[in-house]
């Protein structure tokens, strides 16, 4: 008769052979097993130096191509530009080597910036209340400077982007003299700044306007909310942008780590988005290589090319090459004689 004695006999040699069996095992096992995880470790350890090391020469490549560009810039870009003026409008947080490299570029190719933007978080806030105030504003200025607004325009930052552009902007045209400033007066420009300041929607960099602008740049950037909701800066960049088209060529600059999925010019990148048919967009401009694309898409617009989309999260190419062809010399009217030596 099996009684319980037996039940805990077998359940103790079940135990037994199983602790004999996995101490045997692993001593079986072990030299072979250890030979296999060095020699795997060697391997990931040789995989990893090879990576790294192929890295560090990507990063020398990089650096010495940065260095060429850099060297190169200047002549490449001389005279792309001459004459005309550049206003630059930022989106808050915006990146200050993309503002700095695009100034350089800009001045490079003969231009002048003469004013920066700096649009505050208020601005982007699009709850009843602020817009109503942007609303009257706009409203206020339009009248008093004879501006007629699209009567189609649904958002109130678009209708600021117009007035903005009336006051600050005149058309580009393409040749070595920027648009004339007829009907512009610097009191006017003065003015209208005042009062987007005075209501904290905006703040002006540098001196005092005293000609327009002939060209305007958008350096935007990416704000990630944490509750995950829509980021207001990417909802308001088209319709900005869209108001200053209607004036004069415009290019939207930001940095390359925050130009990804998501951000602000990745919304007006989609697909479907009317005004990237209008409106270049640059997403490396915190590099060499990305300001002088900024300066080459603003002569490609004038010189009657169309808009395009370049950078790293982008699908196109950078702008054609457009190097100026330097005049062929002209020959001695008088060809020089040898002396004969007589």
């Amino acid at each position: 008769m099996i009684d319980f004695r037996y039940h805990i006999v077998s359940i103790v040699a079940v135990f037994l052979a199983l602790a004999i069996g996995i101490v045997f095992g692993s001593t079986a096992l072990r030299g072979p097993l250890l030979t296999t995880l060095n020699n795997t470790s060697a391997s990931w350890k040789s995989a990893y130096e090879n990576a790294n090391s192929q890295l560090g020469t990507a990063n020398q490549l990089a650096g010495a191509d940065d260095a060429f560009i850099q060297s190169i810039e200047g002549s490449y870009l001389s005279g792309k530009l001459t004459g005309q003026r550049i206003v630059i409008f930022t989106e808050p947080g915006e990146s200050t080597a993309v503002v700095s490299g695009i100034t350089k570029a800009a001045q490079d190719a003969g231009a002048t910036v003469v004013a920066q933007v700096s649009l505050t978080s208020k601005f982007f806030d699009t709850s009843d209340s602020t817009e109503a105030a942007l609303s009257t504003i706009n409203s206020s200025i339009a009248q008093t400077s004879g501006i007629q607004l699209d009567s189609g325009v649904a958002d109130y930052q678009q209708a600021t982007a117009q007035v903005l552009a009336s006051q600050l902007l005149v058309k580009a045209t393409a040749g070595t003299s920027a648009a004339s400033t007829a009907g512009w007066t610097a009191s006017e420009a003065s003015t209208a700044l005042a009062d987007y300041q005075q209501n904290d929607y905006l703040t002006v960099t540098g001196s005092p306007m005293t000609e327009p602008g002939t060209l305007a740049v958008v350096v935007t950037t990416n704000n990630t909310l944490a509750d995950g909701t829509s980021d207001p800066l990417a909802q308001v960049l088209a319709p900005f942008v869209s108001g200053l088209d209607l004036t004069t060529s415009t290019v939207v600059a930001g940095a390359a780590a925050t130009s990804g999925s998501g951000s602000p010019m990745a919304l007006l990148r989609q697909s479907g988005s009317a005004i990237t048919s209008k409106v270049s967009t640059i997403d490396d401009a915190d590099t060499t290589r990305g300001q002088i694309a900024v300066v080459e898409a603003l002569y490609s617009e004038i010189n009657g090319g169309t808009a395009g989309s370049w950078g790293i999260n982008s699908n196109d190419n950078y702008p054609i090459i457009t190097a100026t062809t330097p005049a062929a010399p002209t020959p001695s009217a008088t060809a020089t004689k040898k002396k004969s030596g007589k």
